[in-house]
């Protein structure tokens, strides 16, 4: 017995020892204080508006004191019986939720299908004219979702709905309900909105896959089906994860397009029944469809944390692969940009040019010389109430434009150098809580509807709250708002950037004598520039077009775009909202060149026709 207490004893200061020794380890570990440091920073920025929507859902709102015969504030169990078990439940929940969950699927399905091949064609082939679909391919993910469900009802729009008829029904084609609104077009809509977002995030991954590995592998008789499923899709599964999770995450919480193309036949989900919620002041039950929301995504995150302990075991030693050599399409070779060009048509030239003839027509759909007019781009003197010039000679519309640029490049810039910091700082913490935490916290923004979430922004940042001060009205407000939500995009962008680089190249700069610093600026950002410039993009691409957080938190002093295209729709003058779209989209175009010109990588580095 004592023998037994003398080991044990014994053991007691070992623990200790190899403890401090761990501690110490990881104290000089640079991606530790960082990784603390993004937690508390996200932690407020994020987690806070979250929790203060969850808790919504258990309090007594303002206004429904009757109802629930409580006290305005007092905890209550209301709302959850209310939009789960009651008898209107099937409308408030169960079936906008189905309908959410067939559009996710649906979207996911095809936009990765399409987008895999495409992102493969564009990198891995000889492909004519690939250079050029390397940007042409990515046009339709700049424009904002609800451009091309504003294009549809243009073309698709029946009787169905009143007002002007659409286009095919002025030439007396009539088109049925099944394919002017509702599941199919919603879904195709969105798929090609998404498929870029496929192409950009699992293109960068093959243009950094190291093709010796393949040629290895055909050199000792694999053939092309074995590389596939054994040596390329692993390496990139990190790639198609993020690629799937954003595009589900971001379906769940859509609402222009199934508002717009689901609202007329009643086609209802999550966002949109939350909408309608928040829209008649029904708070609590808002609070529940939003906590549904999350639900689904921390399902998605779980699945998440579990795949990647598998990617993990893929890793790139090196940072670039040599790409030199491309696969011959040979007779195949034309099809192919054929497919790709299909894309960019239907994806880009027939919305674009739909939505441009709109804008020149005094009547919806009359296609005659005397009814096309530039008045609502260049005309002066209108006989409108609150549109008096054209937009490119409206004040309002280059200020708008203005704070567009600033507010959304600002936080677009953020985002990216923090969804790489993020990234480095999941990979290389030594604290796997923290490191789990991290990674996890920085996708919440897609588990809350943009509505709801700039909602509970306000909340938090309408008053002063310790040392921050009340920051509406400002454009702060806005920038750290999407900062917030668009770290979705920016973060697993830099994680997936960083999973399939390994530690290697960094440790040899550290055994060489090299700082963290020099560490990270002759090493990890020039190996992951083209990741830090799609960190960038994306978010810059999706904030420009963005509507939720601006319709609650601009002003007329920070008044956007977006906020300026809707106000226009406010007063029907469709054609001048239609002409604001396509300057977003300009604007979203030169901004993309932009931000490859400065960062030195593009979409279409390193291809040549």
């Amino acid at each position: 017995m004592s023998t037994l207490l003398n080991a044990t004893e014994q053991k007691k200061p070992n623990l200790w020892r190899r403890a401090r020794h761990s501690f110490a380890v990881a104290r000089h570990e640079p991606a530790n204080l960082m990784g603390l440091v993004l937690a508390i920073f996200f932690a407020y920025l994020i987690l806070a508006p979250v929790l203060s929507i969850l808790v919504d859902s258990f309090i007594v709102q303002s206004g429904d004191e009757v109802r629930t015969h409580q006290d305005e504030g007092s905890f209550t169990l209301y709302y959850i019986v209310r939009t789960l078990f009651s008898r209107i439940s099937e409308i408030l929940l169960w079936q906008p939720l189905y309908n959410t969950l067939a559009i996710a699927a649906g979207t996911v399905m095809f936009s990765m299908s399409i987008g895999v091949v495409l992102a493969w064609l564009v990198n891995r082939t000889n492909m004519a004219g690939r250079a050029w679909f390397a940007t042409a391919l990515i046009v339709p993910f700049m424009l904002p979702t609800w451009t091309f469900a504003l294009a549809w009802t243009t073309i698709f729009k029946n009787r169905t709905v009143g007002g002007q008829p659409g286009w095919l029904e002025s030439l007396g084609i009539t088109t049925s309900n099944s394919v002017a609104y509702g599941y199919f077009p919603i879904v195709f809509i969105l798929v090609l909105h998404y498929t870029p977002l496929v192409i950009l995030i699992v293109g960068n991954a093959l243009r950094r896959l190291d093709t010796q590995m393949e040629d290895s592998a055909r050199v000792l008789g694999a053939p092309s089906r074995v590389i596939t499923f054994s040596i390329v899709l692993p390496l990139i599964r990190p790639a198609l994860m993020s690629a799937v999770l954003l595009i589900f995450a971001d379906c769940i919480g859509e609402f222009a397009v199934p508002y717009i193309l689901g609202l007329p036949v009643r086609y209802d989900t999550l966002a949109t029944g939350l909408y309608r919620a928040l829209d008649t002041r029904q708070n609590g039950v808002a609070a529940v469809i939003a906590g549904v929301i999350m639900i689904i995504g921390v399902m998605t995150l779980l699945i998440d944390v579990r795949m990647m302990k598998e990617a993990r075991r893929f890793v790139t030693v090196g940072g670039k692969g040599n790409m030199d050599r491309l696969r011959k399409l040979g007779r195949m070779r034309i099809p192919a940009s054929g497919f790709a060009g299909a894309f960019v048509l239907i994806g880009v030239v027939l919305p674009l040019l739909t939505l441009f003839l709109s804008t020149i027509m005094i009547l919806p759909g009359r296609f005659t010389l005397e009814n096309f007019t530039f008045d609502y781009w260049i005309g002066s003197n209108l006989d409108t109430v609150a549109l008096r010039n054209g937009i490119l000679l409206t004040p309002e519309f280059w200020q708008a434009a203005w704070n567009t640029i600033v507010i959304v490049g600002s936080s677009s810039i953020i985002s990216g150098v923090l969804g790489l910091l993020v990234g480095y700082a999941v990979l290389r913490c030594s604290f796997k809580s923290v490191s789990s935490f991290l990674r996890q916290i920085t996708f919440l923004p897609y588990l809350v509807p943009g509505i709801a979430f700039a909602a509970a922004f306000l909340s938090l940042f309408a008053v002063a709250r310790g040392p921050i001060p009340a920051l509406y009205g400002t454009p702060l407000i806005l920038i750290i708002a999407l900062v917030a939500e668009k770290m979705p995009f920016a973060s697993r962008s830099g994680i997936a950037a960083m999973t399939q680089l390994g530690k290697e190249p960094e440790e040899a700069a550290r055994i060489a004598g090299a700082n963290w610093l020099s560490r990270m600026g002759k090493i990890i950002i020039p190996i992951q520039a083209g990741p830090l410039a799609t960190g960038i993009l994306l978010p810059f691409i999706s904030g420009i077009k963005g509507v939720s957080l601006f319709i609650i938190l601009a002003i007329p002093s920070t008044d956007v775009l977006t906020t300026y295209s809707l106000r226009l729709l406010d007063y029907n003058y469709d054609q001048a909202a239609n002409a604001v779209v396509l300057m977003i989209a300009l604007i979203a175009w030169l901004g993309t060149v932009l931000i490859q010109k400065i960062s030195g990588t593009g979409l279409a580095q390193g291809l040549e026709n």
